[in-house]
């Protein structure tokens, strides 16, 4: 009963958080777009955050965005987002305008010299994003809040977690035989209409999941991989078939092994829960570390499968499940030999923040139960624009990552890439 009180209390205040005293020259914020995961991803988390406050909105509707600042407490109503970006008391925008809009506003934002937190997909293609991450504007102004150069991140936010952080402490990329990233949004939740299906947008499974998981298997294995050996997508019945409403991917990484990715914008109510699940290569370890007395001539392999539930929003819950199943084998025995013993230990994980997950590298870093992963990463991207310690970030490289391995499963699957801005000068 404790622990039902404890998720339901948690997740209150998650989508309640106390109103925090803001610094006497707190970050001033401008949002591009009046967007509905608005609220979630920036409007809750700036509640409790001392050193930001949200400046301005502004949307392709003026009416719409009226609303939306009276709703959630913004004092600003520009006309344009380019007004915001002219605005020279704004120091960060969050940009969570449709995919095909993200690179264009993103570079201009940059180019007046403000701090970027963009939505994912970061943008609409891997070109897009090598021109975005890696190759910077040489002449980008100093942003007048931190006296340095602006600073641009993809907002994955699950990976801000220290969930995440303990899930990933448990996996060793180069010994990882094979993993599998899945992503389910209830059929209900999106209307037919929804610009996740349209084509010139950005649309996609791909684009709108495929972020989370293409970059959830990237992270498990520590690089990019080789190649997409296999993709099969469906479109919406009499939807546009240059976009996908599901989608499953198979990939080769460098080391051998295999990942996997399933995401569907239209699930089947028995798929709900996302999930990361990854089984590592057998490996000799000290008898020791089994815990094993062995004899002569001896040795003891471990394969081990980490199961990580819920790792999109594992503020509201998560379970994250280590197995290691051992066998005890002669050394130097013919392959198809049985073991002598073999067992299996298990041992159940669950991190809401620092202090729980136990990790020596953040043990500086703060949080609160109820946090958002979305809290979570407004504190790590505040940190940076400071100049703080960030010991969780989204690096550049790993989001033109993420992209080029969506690029390689819409190849395989024979479908477009989704258009390319205009790259301006």
């Amino acid at each position: 009963m404790a622990s039902v009180f404890g998720l339901a209390h948690r997740n209150w205040l998650m989508g309640h958080p106390s109103t925090a005293p803001k610094s006497s020259e707190p970050l001033r914020f401008g949002i591009l777009g009046a967007a509905d995961i608005g609220p979630a991803a920036i409007i809750l988390p700036a509640k409790s955050h001392p050193d930001i406050i949200l400046l301005t909105v502004a949307a392709r509707d003026p009416a719409k965005a009226t609303v939306y600042a009276k709703r959630h407490g913004i004092a600003k109503i520009a006309q344009t987002y380019q007004e915001i970006l002219d605005d020279p008391s704004v120091d960060c925008v969050y940009i969570p305008l449709p995919n095909g809009l993200h690179y264009t506003w993103a570079q201009r934002a940059l180019k007046a010299g403000k701090h970027v937190l963009l939505e994912k997909p970061s943008v609409s293609n891997s070109t897009e994003a090598e021109r975005l991450f890696l190759s910077p504007t040489p002449t980008l102004p100093t942003s007048p809040s931190t006296a340095s150069s602006p600073v641009l991140l993809e907002a994955a936010h699950y990976a801000f977690h220290p969930a995440w952080a303990l899930f990933i402490s448990h996996v060793t990329p180069s010994a990882v035989m094979s993993a599998k990233a899945t992503l389910w949004v209830p059929r209900w939740f999106f209307g037919t209409d929804d610009i996740r299906f349209n084509y010139d947008l950005g649309g996609g499974a791909m684009m709108d999941l495929g972020a989370y998981t293409a970059s959830a298997l990237a992270r498990v294995f520590g690089t990019i991989a080789e190649e997409c050996v296999n993709c099969e997508t469906s479109p919406l019945p009499y939807g546009d078939p240059r976009v996908d409403r599901r989608y499953s991917a198979r990939y080769r990484f460098p080391n051998g092994g295999i990942g996997e990715m399933e995401g569907d914008l239209k699930a089947p109510l028995h798929k709900l829960t996302p999930r990361v699940a990854v089984t590592h290569k057998p490996v000799v370890i000290d008898p020791a570390e089994a815990g094993v007395e062995m004899k002569d001539k001896e040795e003891v392999l471990r394969t081990r499968t980490i199961q990580f539930d819920n790792f999109v929003t594992p503020s509201s819950f998560h379970a994250i499940t280590v197995s290691d199943h051992f066998a005890i084998r002669e050394i130097g025995a013919p392959l198809g030999t049985p073991p002598r013993k073999t067992w299996k230990q298990s041992k159940a994980l669950k991190a809401y923040t620092w202090r729980e997950a136990g990790l020596p590298d953040f043990e500086a870093q703060v949080g609160e139960p109820y946090w958002s992963t979305y809290r979570y990463q407004l504190e790590q991207f505040i940190n940076k624009v400071r100049g703080r310690d960030t010991p969780q970030w989204v690096e550049g490289k790993e989001s033109v990552d993420t992209m080029r391995m969506i690029d390689m499963a819409y190849t395989r699957a024979r479908l477009p890439l989704r258009p390319t801005s205009e790259n301006e000068s």
